[in-house]
């Protein structure tokens, strides 16, 4: 498939906020044909949609496929907004119900969100607690950021440097705090294989909010005490990690992001019908591994959903 060609977007106005006009975008392929079960995926941390490859895959399986560009990401940026920003991320969850709703009236079927890194833990805050959580049939989590990739000695001490800059300012924040190995393992321009917008997956990532750190962590921590999913949930992760602040094959092989042990450990507390499925040396967002890597991880999730059906 062609993300130019076999993909419709919608802008979803939104309820203004503390920066003013927001919206949402909702992507549709156009080879969805309704009155069927539906995936609605959620991109992770300083990214968007532009994944046709997954899409194909769905539709072969028998799935309509919808993709959601979050507010102040990707296609729904503006120009007045801080990239990526939020202060809680239930935030999302206006955007979520809103799209949910219209799948629903399409298909009147079975609906699955299908969250990658930061758009996994979204995922998994919004089937626990969300408006429309009862019209979620299950959850597929690719690499799930359910955890800080940092010690509890240093995690507490962003916490804490976090929680006290923020008495100054809602956006105080830091720059250029992620690697750029990881865009230059999978952008073409680089030593990856797949095209997308610089300008919205920027290779060192934007300014890093600590209003938005606070937010991921209350994100994990409302997970950790009160996750309690009655429906199947999938969680995808590689089988090793590895920080890199330099690029070399590894990079092709390991979740550079964040750590498998602590997707695993959160991830198998996040209901009663949780599949934990190891995907060997796949990347932090799996589906953009090596083809044989991606493959298998395209196998297992269809096996899951078959056996759920």
């Amino acid at each position: 498939m062609n993300l130019e060609k076999d993909f419709t977007s919608q802008i979803i106005d939104l309820a203004d906020d503390y920066e003013g006009k927001v919206v949402a975008t909702l992507v549709s392929c156009n080879h969805n044909t309704g009155n069927r079960k539906s995936v609605i995926y959620i991109h992770g941390y300083i990214d968007y949609f532009f994944h046709p490859h997954v899409a194909e895959k769905f539709i072969e399986n028998g799935f309509d496929f919808y993709a959601l560009d979050l507010r102040k990401y990707g296609r729904s940026w503006l120009s007045h907004q801080r990239e990526n920003y939020c202060k809680s991320i239930t935030e999302y969850f206006e955007e979520i119900s809103l799209a949910v709703n219209q799948v629903y009236e399409t298909n009147s079927s079975d609906i699955y969100l299908f969250g990658h890194s930061t758009g996994g833990l979204v995922a998994a805050n919004y089937a626990n607690f969300g408006e429309e959580k009862a019209k979620i049939t299950g959850l597929i989590l690719n690499s799930p950021f359910l955890d800080f990739y940092e010690g509890e000695f240093m995690k507490n001490i962003i916490l804490a440097a976090s929680n006290t800059l923020n008495l100054f300012s809602d956006y105080a924040y830091i720059r250029n705090t992620l690697s750029p190995v990881y865009v230059q393992s999978i952008h073409k321009k680089y030593k990856g294989e797949w095209n997308f917008n610089l300008d919205w997956k920027y290779t060192q990532g934007f300014p890093t909010y600590f209003k938005w750190l606070l937010a991921i962590y209350e994100g994990h921590e409302r997970l950790r005490k009160y996750s309690n999913l009655q429906i199947p949930v999938l969680v995808m992760h590689s089988s090793s990690s590895k920080k890199m602040s330099r690029f070399s094959e590894k990079a092709y092989q390991n979740d550079i992001v964040l750590d498998v042990e602590d997707i695993k450990s959160r991830g198998s507390n996040l209901g009663s019908k949780v599949r934990l499925l190891e995907v060997k040396d796949a990347m932090h967002d799996i589906f953009l591994s090596p083809t044989p890597v991606r493959e298998k991880a395209f196998e297992g999730m269809f096996e899951w959903l078959k056996e759920i059906a």
